[in-house]
């Protein structure tokens, strides 16, 4: 089984780039991959265990994982599943969160394992380097405007309250940062949360304007409980990766909560365990439900 139909089998295919060549790489050959995270705050939630683990599973099955800090485009703020527009972080505030959540990352995934050990980058390194003519000129002549008022991300925020130019230009930026990454670490396939797919396959399609090359996008489904809740909210605010803002207790408490009817589903999403043993943890689950045995195992796992 290769990581593609790892990940169907799992349920977290939401939308990818149908191509026959991204499967059969994937198969054969060591592939780097890259997923970005935006510092708004000083760590990430649970909602980005999601990404976190997918790498994870890349990384075993032999490709490499890149982790980009978005220290540049964190100061834009994507419009993506955004109602209104982001408070801009100041450059102190900015480099609290870079911290703070690059330790994080840094407890997650390995990054020690020989030839395809993890790497953390951040954006800003490059995208600060960049002047505005030179933007407009090299990169924002591939977008035309239709282009990018289609993709669903901005399309929901001019019927809602409107967008401005910075926000507006997010899409770009990110694409950019796919050629870099391109360029330089020879990466070929970024991942994301459904609500990215116009972010990646904007720069699939700048890629493949500037350099004649047909990359790839993967992106996971939004995660809902259910009862119709997001996934990571409860009624006191997120839960966080950080034990000073949410203990260890509470978060054991999240997992072990988890519905009856979320239970199964939530450990293929977020453990390792094989198919087979996910479907004899569900068999023992409906026949003794009162012991719980399936939210036991996701809180500890997890």
């Amino acid at each position: 089984m290769n990581i593609v139909e790892d990940l169907e089998k799992r349920g977290l295919l939401h939308d990818y780039t149908d191509n026959p060549e991204m499967i059969d790489a994937l198969s054969k050959k060591s592939v780097s991959v890259y997923c970005g995270f935006d510092p708004t705050a000083t760590s990430l939630h649970i909602g980005s265990l999601m990404p976190i683990i997918s790498l994870a599973r890349f990384q075993k099955y032999g490709h490499t994982p890149i982790l980009l800090i978005g220290g540049g485009t964190g100061m834009i703020g994507d419009p993506s599943g955004k109602s209104e527009e982001r408070n801009l972080l100041d450059g102190e505030i900015l480099e609290k969160n870079i911290a703070g959540i690059t330790s994080q990352l840094q407890n997650l995934i390995d990054f020690d394992c020989g030839t395809n050990s993890a790497k953390i980058l951040n954006n800003n390194s490059w995208l600060s380097k960049m002047n505005m003519i030179e933007f407009l000129r090299d990169i924002g002549k591939n977008f035309s405007i239709g282009y990018m008022m289609s993709k669903e991300s901005v399309k929901n925020r001019i019927n809602e309250r409107g967008i401005s130019y910075t926000e507006f230009t997010y899409m770009i930026l990110q694409a950019y940062d796919f050629l870099h990454l391109f360029d330089t670490e020879k990466c070929q396939l970024q991942i994301g949360g459904s609500d990215q797919w116009g972010n990646i396959t904007a720069g699939i399609e700048l890629i493949r304007r500037m350099r004649a090359q047909n990359l790839w996008g993967i992106t996971f489904p939004l995660i809902t409980t259910s009862s119709g809740r997001k996934f990571g909210k409860t009624e006191k605010g997120n839960i966080w990766l950080d034990p000073k803002l949410t203990s260890p207790y509470r978060f054991y408490q999240y997992w072990i909560q988890t519905n009856d009817d979320d239970v199964i589903k939530f450990l293929s999403f977020f453990t390792f365990l094989t198919e087979k043993e996910i479907k004899e943890i569900g068999t023992s689950q409906k026949e003794n439900p009162e012991k719980r045995e399936a939210q036991l195992e996701l809180a500890r796992l997890v």
